[in-house]
């Protein structure tokens, strides 16, 4: 453990957080490209939230016919061109055509001085060249065994009419793969003829809070106790990216359990720790998979959030080693491991949108590093940011790690470079906007 703990200090220059971020997104996109179990088909209905694994032609044209885009009579333009309010031109009404009815495709074509009383959606009749609204008509009254309709202005040749593949041709492409799935994209499938689609099987991910001072969460605390949020923490967010969490373990600080979780965990895509990263004496993480000889062990230029850790277990399942304190691990979430776990499963946008914003109350910054504060939204109308927004710190008490009160009132993380020690009020700040 000696040489270890000595390799460590050796090699602990801090590095570029785009550094470490680019390593670990290599590594994961390496693994998404060649898993050959990722993909699943699922219907429709259970689309909505998954990462497409292959990308989505339409087999169907959108119209798949030509059809109506009103409520009226499918006519011959010529037929009517004259009609005015003083001057009306009486056709014939020969049919009714409506919405999910076939009649129209086997009707036969309008004849000169016909008209077929058409609703939205319904088949355009052969012959038929434009659709008149029925509110530019009398509705159509019978007179003797035939009824006509009587038209008091046409509209432009061809209009209300959507003609069939001006949304979609058949082979057009819809949906790129690595898309993430909602309403609307779901709703095209279904217009684009799908039943069904093909989607990443969400990576399954095991979650590890480390601490022999850790306690269930609603327990009365012992001295030296605390509650374990760590763990909800993580469990949570990385079931927000989408990720089946397999197993959630609280862990004192003993390396014999650890080993011994390590041979019998379930089986999983990717493995997260929190706490035990560091150079600390009780930091088993460390100790236990530095000895595997593929995890590496680094500090990042980054507050809070510097020790980070990231390789292989044994068997090659990608493992992250996050610090212990509850700010930290939402930082280092935020910026390794969510954009990691999209990545697994082929997502093309890793990235939570950012946008600017004017500071409200100021802070202080660790020149050299590159700062992540939970930062909270000002209410509208307290404040004016250059994208509409302003915001203040979500913690009390200064940048702490280990201020987590905060993170409930924090609603996203603004973004400080490394050369800014200090950040005043009416700087302009980038936040990354979360939840």
């Amino acid at each position: 453990m000696a040489s270890t703990r000595a390799a460590f200090h050796e090699t602990a220059t801090l590095i570029p957080v785009a550094q470490h971020l680019e390593r670990v997104l290599a590594e994961v996109r390496a693994d998404a490209g060649v898993r050959v179990d990722r993909v699943e088909s699922v219907r429709l209905a259970d689309a909505a939230g998954r990462v497409l694994a292959t990308s989505v032609a339409a087999v169907v044209p959108s119209p798949p016919f030509d059809n109506s885009a009103m409520d009226g009579f499918a006519v011959r333009w010529a037929d009517a061109a004259s009609a005015t309010p003083e001057a009306p031109v009486a056709l014939r009404v020969v049919a009714d055509h409506a919405a999910g009815s076939a009649d129209a495709h086997h009707a036969r074509p309008l004849g000169p001085g016909e008209a077929a009383r058409i609703m939205t959606g319904a088949p355009v009749p052969a012959g038929a060249d434009t659709v008149v609204p029925v509110e530019r008509t009398d509705g159509g009254q019978p007179t003797s065994a035939t009824p006509v309709v009587q038209v008091f202005s046409m509209p432009d040749r061809g209009r209300h009419i959507r003609r069939a593949g001006e949304d979609l041709r058949v082979g057009d492409l819809l949906l790129e793969a690595g898309r993430l799935l909602g309403p609307r994209q779901v709703a095209a499938a279904a217009t684009a003829g799908h039943g069904t689609l093909e989607v990443v099987r969400r990576p399954r991910v095991s979650v590890v809070a480390t601490g022999s001072e850790l306690t269930e969460p609603g327990e009365a605390l012992h001295p030296g106790r605390i509650p374990d949020s760590n763990s909800l923490l993580l469990a949570s967010l990385v079931r927000e990216t989408g990720c089946e969490v397999v197993e959630v373990v609280r862990m004192p600080d003993d390396e014999s359990l650890l080993l011994a979780w390590l041979d019998e965990r379930e089986p999983a895509d990717a493995v997260v720790f929190t706490g035990g990263v560091s150079v600390g004496a009780y930091d088993v993480v460390r100790r236990v998979l530095a000895d595997l000889g593929t995890v590496d062990f680094v500090r990042v230029a980054m507050q809070p959030g510097s020790p980070q850790a990231f390789g292989r277990l044994a068997d090659g399942t990608p493992v992250f080693g996050l610090p212990g304190n509850p700010v930290a691990v939402a930082v280092s979430f935020e910026v390794f491991v969510r954009p990691a776990l999209l990545a697994l499963q082929g997502r093309s946008d890793v990235q939570r949108r950012r946008l600017r914003a004017t500071v409200e109350t100021g802070w202080d910054s660790p020149a050299g590093r590159l700062q992540v504060m939970p930062v909270a939204f000002v209410e509208p109308g307290e404040g004016a940011g250059v994208d509409g927004d302003a915001v203040r710190p979500a913690t009390r008490g200064g940048t702490g790690s280990h201020l987590s009160g905060g993170l409930a009132a924090a609603s996203g993380f603004a973004i400080v470079p490394e050369h800014v020690s200090r950040v005043e009020a009416g700087d302009v700040v980038e936040v990354l906007v979360t939840p």
